[in-house]
């Protein structure tokens, strides 16, 4: 149990450049980023349009943009083998890879408590 006054406990997230939950989590918490590491982990070597194919609800410019971030960040590599026409695949970085089980925990607490948050909503 944390003994810091509320007050202190709190000023560690008002520091935005410094802030490992605000810097860390918003790389792979946005609308399209997880479903992504999800497939990745699922389908190593996964070529775009199959990625596109599995997120049927995502734009081509918005699957262009959330993998080069994840590739920015280092969760996710891209690799273009010497081919006419080049062909390209997306896998999961190491790193990517050591944040996959943490991602999964949250997946099988969704599922579990999806049903309660539904009737929490009505």
């Amino acid at each position: 149990m944390n003994s810091l006054p509320l007050k202190e406990n709190l000023k560690k997230y008002t520091c935005t450049s410094s802030c490992p939950v605000r810097n860390v989590i918003s790389r792979f918490s946005g609308k399209w980023a997880m479903l992504i590491l999800c497939i990745l982990a699922e389908n190593p070597a996964t070529r775009f349009n199959a990625i596109g194919k599995a997120i049927p609800d995502i734009s081509p410019k918005v699957l262009t943009e959330t993998l080069r971030n994840l590739e920015a960040d280092g969760l996710i590599t891209r690799t273009i083998h010497a081919e006419i026409p080049p062909r390209v695949e997306y896998s999961l970085s190491p790193l990517g890879q050591t944040l996959m089980p943490h991602i999964k925990a949250l997946i099988n607490w969704a599922v579990d408590n999806y049903p309660a948050i539904i009737r929490s909503n009505q």
